[in-house]
C-alpha cells in the first residue's frame, strides 16, 4: 500500500524539517523526488543522500516567490515526463502581533508563504490538466484554525493556504486534480531548536518541555509523522479525498480547553 512507484513529485522546501521528511518518505515509497529549495547546497546534499540510499532525487535552486522562475522550472521538469504530485511546503515563520509586525516582515511572509504557493499552483495546474490529473498537498498550520499568540502574519499566511486548498479542490474536480492540506501543530524541526537557542539561551531544555506540553498529547510531532500523512494523502489509496484539511496536532485544536 501507499506506493509511489513510477510517480514524480515536486517538494518545495524539501531539504529541511518537514520538507526533508516528506522528500525522504516519498523516495522510500518509490517516487522520483524533485527538491525545490532556496538553499541549493543543502538541496544537493539531500538529493545525493537519497540517491546514495537507492532512491531517486534531483535538486533545484529556486525562489518560490518568483513566478517566472517557478514556471520555467516546472516546465523543464515536465519536459522530462509527467509530474504527478506537488507538495507546497516551503514557508517561513514570524513572531509578532498586528502592531509589532513591520511592513517588510509582513510582505516577506506573504511573498513566500502565500504567493509562493500560488506561483506553484499557477505553474502546475495546466500541466496536471493536460495529463489527466494530479495531486496537490499544501502545508497549512493549526494557526489557520485557532488563535495563536504573537503569530499574526504567520497565521494570516496559513489561513490563506487553507482557503486556497479549498478553492483549488473545488475548481478542478472535473480535471481529476485532488487538493488537500495538512495543519501541523508544533513539530520538532531544526527551526524549533534554533528559535529556542536564540530566544532562551541556557533555558533550551526547560522551554522545549514547556512548548511540548502545549499539545494535549504531551509532545511535539516528529517530521516523519507529517511525512507519513503526506504519503497517504498523495497516494492512490487516498483517491476519494479532496478539499480537506488534516490537523496533525496532538489534540491541539479540539482538546485544548
Amino acid at each position: 500500500m501507499f506506493s509511489l512507484n513510477n510517480k514524480t513529485a515536486l517538494v518545495t522546501g524539501g531539504a529541511s524539517g518537514i520538507g526533508l521528511a516528506i522528500s525522504q518518505t516519498f523516495a522510500e515509497a518509490g517516487a522520483t523526488v524533485h527538491i525545490l529549495e532556496i538553499n541549493e547546497a543543502l538541496a544537493r546534499q539531500v538529493a545525493d543522500d537519497i540517491n546514495a540510499s537507492g532512491g531517486r532525487a534531483e535538486a533545484h535552486a529556486i525562489d518560490v516567490s518568483n513566478q517566472a522562475q517557478v514556471v520555467e522550472l516546472v516546465g523543464q521538469i515536465a519536459a522530462q515526463g509527467p509530474i504527478h504530485i506537488l507538495v507546497n511546503n516551503a514557508g517561513v515563520a514570524h513572531v509578532g502581533k498586528a502592531d509589532t509586525t513591520a511592513e517588510a516582515d509582513f510582505d516577506r511572509i506573504f511573498r513566500i508563504n502565500v504567493k509562493g504557493v500560488y506561483n506553484c499552483l499557477y505553474a502546475i495546474i495546466p500541466h496536471f490538466k493536460a495529463n489527466g490529473g494530479g495531486v496537490i498537498l499544501n502545508m497549512a498550520s493549526v494557526a489557520a484554525s485557532v488563535g495563536i499568540p504573537d503569530r499574526f502574519a504567520y497565521s494570516m499566511s496559513k489561513g490563506a493556504v487553507l482557503t486556497m486548498t479549498l478553492s483549488v479542490a473545488k475548481d478542478y474536480l472535473k480535471d481529476n486534480i485532488r487538493c488537500n492540506c495538512i495543519s501541523p501543530a508544533r513539530v520538532h524541526t531544526p527551526f524549533v531548536d534554533g528559535f529556542l537557542a536564540k530566544s532562551y539561551p541556557g533555558q533550551e531544555a526547560e522551554m522545549f518541555e514547556k512548548l511540548s506540553k502545549t499539545q494535549p498529547i504531551g509532545r511535539m510531532a516528529e517530521p516523519k509523522e507529517v511525512g507519513a500523512l503526506a504519503l497517504y494523502l498523495c497516494s492512490d489509496e487516498a483517491g476519494f479525498i479532496t478539499g480537506t484539511d488534516y490537523p496533525l496536532d496532538g489534540g491541539f485544536i479540539r482538546l485544548n480547553n
